[in-house]
C-alpha cells in the first residue's frame, strides 16, 4: 500500500455569509500561504459552490501528528474564516490508530471521522 493511502485526510465545508464570498477568498490565499511551509502536508487545495457560497477545503497529511501541526499552523485563519462563514460539516478520514489519536485533541470540534477499511496500491 502506497504511503499515500495511509494519509489521514481532512475536509471542512464553510458556509460564507452571503457577499462575503470575495473575502474568503483572500482568507483562503492566507490558509495556502501558512500551509505551503508544513512538510508533512500531501495536498492541500479548495473549491466553491458559489450558488450556494459552500467553500470545500480538501487537504491531507502524514498521520494525525501532522493534522494537529496543521491545526496549530492556521488555528488565527480558521477564527478570521470564522467571522464571516461557518464550518458545517469536518470530515477526517484515516487509519483507525491514527483517527484515535486526534479524538481527544480535536473533542471541541463537530468532527465526523471516518475509518479507511483498505485500499490499492498504486
Amino acid at each position: 500500500m502506497s504511503k499515500l493511502s495511509q494519509a489521514v485526510s481532512i475536509h471542512p465545508y464553510f458556509k460564507v455569509q452571503e457577499g462575503k464570498l470575495d473575502a474568503f477568498k483572500e482568507i483562503i490565499k492566507l490558509f495556502i500561504e501558512r500551509t505551503q511551509k508544513e512538510e508533512s502536508c500531501y495536498y492541500y487545495d479548495f473549491s466553491i459552490d458559489a450558488e450556494t457560497n459552500t467553500v470545500h477545503c480538501r487537504e491531507a497529511y502524514d498521520g494525525a501528528a501532522g493534522i494537529l501541526t496543521h491545526l496549530d499552523n492556521v488555528g488565527d485563519v480558521i477564527e478570521k474564516a470564522g467571522t464571516i462563514s461557518e464550518m458545517v460539516i469536518l470530515e477526517i478520514h484515516g487509519p483507525a490508530d491514527e483517527l484515535a489519536k486526534l479524538k481527544e485533541p480535536l473533542a471541541g470540534l463537530p468532527v465526523k471521522f471516518y475509518e479507511q477499511l483498505g485500499g490499492a496500491k498504486f
